[in-house]
């Protein structure tokens, strides 16, 4: 099977930055679309100055950016805000990032480049959306797991609250704007031009899709439980005599199999665990028996003899030893990219099929395609010439 040809004419103009915008260029970039990226001619895109680096460069960057065409443009003057518009006379799909009103005020938002492209999929991804009250809210991942309630259901039982550490808001916004993007090309055969709009916060509402239902229909908060799950026990990471461990026993029949695997079957029958409801109730009394006899092994003892007796259970790894489980290997996660730019450059794959074969080109240096992507628009050498600051050939120079 390959993906690389999913969108084999499709034109992307992407002009947003961070995480979640450029995360679903990227991924029309892997299905093959060409994505052109319009970055400051001095900076570049904000995430080209994150740590930690690899070979020089963010590798925050180069986790957003593969299969992209870099070109530096000024949009703060009047003729890189106008060279964009031409370049848009192509494209089928325009992704932005910017702040709320800021697109429009510059004169590239939804109606600048209807008119020069009248079948447009433009997608705003913004942090609180477009309306009143969140119109000037900043947002970052961090701000929105703190605003949803996300932080506050984080972290261990009285302890502080905690951010999950991958950025779950920005990817699960990029891979909506995805979504949003392909629905939109999928009924485009009107010929009209789609303003499609996501946000942080509308994606971080979602990703607590079940604990709001049950925060309505109970009025309890869920609250940190650490590696626990609220809804029911056993179902968190216990510690071993020499690590930790994940057991998931959901139900009543994996309980007592678990019981019987750590022999502790008068457990099943004690009234304060029969049901999920009692071991939800009794939790960390449950908790500290069963933790109390997994201290008296090691994690491999404790996990051959529980998987043997049919419970879902596994190592709690770092990521470290998860990349080198041969299982990951088995699924292809981490491959070559392409192109010799940065010695080495690994990237991860789509989670799509591990069959899939994307192209993984490597991500751009800064401006090292304007040349290319302006003539193809039609710009003339002296065109060019004007547009591309000097200090942006020099950095592309040193880059390539």
């Amino acid at each position: 099977m390959s993906l690389e040809r999913t969108y084999p004419d499709l034109r992307v103009l992407d002009l947003s930055e961070n995480i979640a915008g450029p995360l679903a260029c990227m991924i029309l970039g892997d299905l093959g679309a060409d994505v052109v990226k319009v970055e400051r001619p001095d900076t570049g895109e904000a995430t080209r100055d994150l740590p930690p680096r690899w070979d020089g460069e963010s590798t925050v960057f180069l986790a957003m950016n593969r299969n992209k065409r870099s070109v530096a443009l000024d949009i703060r003057t009047p003729e890189g805000r106008a060279a964009v518009l031409r370049m848009a006379r192509d494209v089928d799909v325009v992704v932005e990032s910017f702040r709320p009103g800021v697109a429009d005020r510059l004169g590239l938002g939804f109606e600048h480049f209807r008119r020069v492209s009248p079948s447009v999929v433009h997608c705003s991804v913004s942090a609180f959306g477009e309306r009143p009250l969140g119109h000037d809210r900043p947002g970052y991942d961090a701000l929105i797991q703190a605003f949803t309630g996300i932080m506050a259901m984080t972290g261990e039982e009285g302890g502080r609250p905690a951010r999950a550490a991958p950025s779950i808001v920005d990817v699960s916004t990029g891979l909506w704007a995805t979504i949003s993007i392909q629905a939109a090309l999928a009924r485009r055969a009107g010929g009209h031009a789609q303003h499609l709009r996501t946000s942080l916060v509308d994606s971080g509402f979602f990703l607590l899709s079940h604990q709001i239902m049950g925060y309505l229909a109970t009025g309890t908060f869920p609250g940190r439980l650490g590696s626990a799950a609220p809804s029911t026990a056993p179902y968190e990471a216990f510690r071993t005599a020499d690590g930790s461990i994940m057991i998931a026993a959901a139900t009543d029949r994996l309980f007592a199999r678990l019981c019987a695997a750590l022999e502790l079957g008068h457990l099943v029958t004690d009234d304060r665990f029969r049901t999920v409801a009692d071991r939800v109730g009794n939790r960390s009394t449950l908790s500290e028996i069963v933790e109390g006899r997994l201290r008296t092994a090691g994690s491999a003892h404790w996990l051959q003899r529980i998987t043997a007796a049919g419970v879902p259970a596994g190592p709690v790894n770092d990521l470290a030893t998860a990349l080198a489980h041969p299982v990951t290997t088995e699924r292809g996660i981490v491959r070559d990219a392409l192109d010799g730019r940065i010695p080495g450059l690994k990237q991860i794959r789509l989670p799509i099929d591990e069959h899939a074969q994307c192209a993984m080109r490597q991500p751009p240096a800064l401006g090292a395609h304007t040349e290319e992507v302006l003539a193809e628009a039609g710009f003339s050498e002296a065109e060019i010439g004007r547009l591309v600051a000097p200090k942006v050939m020099e950095r592309t120079a040193r880059q390539g």
